[in-house]
């Protein structure tokens, strides 16, 4: 019996070990990340070698759905809705799958994106933008397939892939103005809401003028239709943190009657507690 556990714990180090064994990847993964104006991009995708053999035509046929890539899906993800072809792609994060010919490549945006290569079942419903571009031929040839993204311009660029001696790039369109001009207006509007109640937080968190985080926390709530409960929450601390214990009872309880139609259970309690605590005042 002895000898049998040993053994099997012999075997199960065995195993551990063969599992701990790290190994080049034949196909390395790789994930670039770029900001084309104001839009992040990230493409995360395993890059197969040609290794002496013909690619496309052969170890890629002409006319099939390739994975653009291998392993898992190449995935592409965009910060923001983008334009290709004249047509939306909304924000989010796609598969990208390719069908390569000699005198055009069809490029297409898949939504699901937890396939091992290509889906088990192709479905049509899930293709959420196809366009086509035209291939162009390499003076080089490219070892491993690359994708990049490049001629980058404010409100475009192009997703660009490369093997073997052919190119195709896919050039797709960002709302850089539309951001900035929207980024402009708020800025040039003056602080909102949001921006007074920050301020305030984070002088009163930080220790510091509690006479200006008051004035803040006003100005956010006089701008405020609904006057959140958190709000009314900080200015009755920096009301009791000033000395005054009535008018904070007073701030808590308007806290209060909003947390409990949020029914925000968090907050009814502080609240309540707060005011058992400053009544006693």
């Amino acid at each position: 019996m002895k000898k049998m556990i040993i053994a099997l714990a012999l075997f199960v180090a065995g195993l551990s070990a063969e599992a701990q064994l790290k190994t080049p990847q034949s196909s390395p993964k790789t994930t670039i990340n770029q900001v084309v104006g104001l839009t992040d991009v990230e493409i995360t995708y395993s890059r197969p070698s040609a290794k002496g053999r013909v690619v496309f035509g052969n170890l890629i046929p002409f006319g099939k759905v390739w994975r653009t890539g291998a392993n898992e899906n190449t995935i592409v993800s965009f910060s923001d809705d983008v334009v290709i072809d004249g047509k939306t792609l909304k924000k989010g994060k796609y598969s990208l799958y390719t069908i390569p010919k000699i005198e055009s490549w069809d490029v297409i945006f898949y939504k699901t994106t937890d396939n091992w290569g290509n889906p088990e079942e192709w479905k049509e419903e899930n293709v959420v933008l196809k366009t086509s571009v035209k291939p162009e031929t390499l003076n080089k040839s490219v070892e491993t397939f690359t994708i990049g993204v490049s001629g980058l311009d404010n409100n475009y660029a192009f997703l660009e892939m490369y093997w073997e001696n052919s190119y195709a790039a896919v050039k797709f369109e960002v709302p850089t103005q539309q951001k900035t001009t929207a980024n402009i207006e708020k800025v040039l509007a003056g602080p909102s809401a949001g921006d007074y109640f920050s301020a305030a937080q984070f002088l009163f968190q930080s220790n510091g003028d509690a006479n200006k985080a008051l004035a803040h926390v006003n100005k956010a709530l006089d701008m405020s239709k609904e006057k959140p409960f958190w709000y009314n929450r900080l200015k009755s601390l920096i009301q009791a943190k000033l000395g005054d214990k009535k008018g904070a009872v007073e701030t808590a309880k308007a806290s209060l009657a909003a947390a409990e139609i949020a029914k925000n259970q968090d907050y009814v309690k502080m609240n309540k507690d707060s005011i058992a605590e400053w009544s006693k005042s």
